[in-house]
């Protein structure tokens, strides 16, 4: 499959690094509206999207685009025939993720959709784990999505901080934990500015127009209730895990950003053990896996596993949430994907 990017920011050098190791995928080229960056990842810079878009050669876009962004470039890739996998959140709101879903399957393409950590050994054992009954049945999950203040190393630190942290990084394990436990049907919300104003890198002021920090206590179809923290201003060092509670023991995995996380289980609440991973995990995140699957999925003529109807679900969370904020009561959510299979090594 042969791929180009959309948007040669921070992250686009780590996904080009992981593609390029891949033999089922070709790096084609990029195209970013600032000059010398898409140059800079060593293929075609292409002028424009319409450029790429115009490119028989290409099968595939992967968005990387600003995420007030996404939901409009994803759309003209789709609208052009080509496969998509874009950089989360699919869209800012539930309706526009949910169109682009339609839209992908009117067009006969596929829409993939970060993020992906689903798809590492470290998530992928804990959910074998979770399957097969390991630690009986979970009822409640703390999720731990804290960032940090990401101006003390982004170059760009505002399109993060419009999006915000629950967006931007609580959707992690919230995708995670739906995969897991299936869809959310009533979210619960509370929001807050810790630090309004900002100090680029280099000196520069800006000001948030969206809070730095949430609570949000979920309620999942499958009887299973999560508590998500998600933030700009606490540390990630400690405080960026996932743990499954059952009733008869508990998992943890430190951090769920990286396929190698440490995971470990207590059967009396106190003391934790290590548990082996499933197989040899990949160091870090491996950006092209999901690229990797959907090119399978497409080969293999099956489902791709991070589907955009389960993207579209978990916006309409981020939005029930936003909505119980300001509203200050809980929020239903009617929407339903199927959940995604575990890989074959995680069976």
């Amino acid at each position: 499959m042969r791929v180009a990017v959309a948007g040669a920011g921070v992250i686009a050098a780590e996904y080009v690094k992981c593609i390029r190791n891949e033999p089922r995928l070709e790096f084609v080229g990029a195209t970013d509206p600032q000059p010398g960056r898409a140059a800079a990842l060593g293929a075609i810079d292409y002028p424009s999207l319409d450029e790429v878009l115009a490119d028989e050669g290409v099968d595939l876009v992967v968005n990387l685009t600003p995420a007030s962004a996404h939901a409009s470039v994803t759309r003209s890739c789709l609208e052009a025939g080509k496969h998509v996998h874009t950089e989360k959140p699919v869209a800012l709101r539930g309706a526009d993720a949910w169109a682009l879903a339609e839209l992908a399957r009117d067009r006969g393409v596929r829409l993939s959709c970060a993020p992906a950590t689903l798809l590492g050994e470290a998530q992928q054992t804990a959910w074998k784990l979770v399957r097969e009954g390991a630690i009986g049945t979970v009822r409640a999950v703390y999720a731990e999505a804290n960032w940090g203040r990401i101006e003390t190393w982004h170059p760009s630190p505002e399109t993060l901080y419009e999006v915000g942290p629950l967006a931007d990084v609580g959707i992690y394990p919230l995708t995670i934990v739906t995969a897991m436990f299936g869809p959310v049907r009533r979210a619960s919300g509370y929001a807050a500015t810790l630090l309004p104003e900002r100090i680029r890198k280099d000196g520069e002021t800006f000001h948030l127009a969206t809070p730095d920090f949430y609570v949000a206590a979920l309620e999942l179809e499958s009887g299973v209730v999560v508590r998500l923290t998600a933030s700009f201003w606490v540390s990630p060092s400690k405080q960026r895990g996932l743990e499954l509670h059952g009733e008869s023991a508990s998992l943890w995995m430190p951090t769920w950003s990286d396929f190698d996380s440490r995971l470990e289980m207590s059967t009396d609440g106190e003391t934790y053990e290590s548990v082996p991973l499933l197989r040899q995990p990949y160091r870090g995140v491996d950006w092209a896996r999901a690229l990797v699957e959907l090119a399978d999925a497409v080969a293999e003529g099956r489902p791709h596993r991070m589907s955009a109807e389960h993207a579209a679900h978990v916006v309409d969370v981020l939005d029930a949430i936003e909505e119980s904020r300001r509203g200050g009561g809980p929020v239903e959510i009617r929407s339903w994907f199927e959940p995604p299979a575990p890989l074959e090594w995680g069976r």
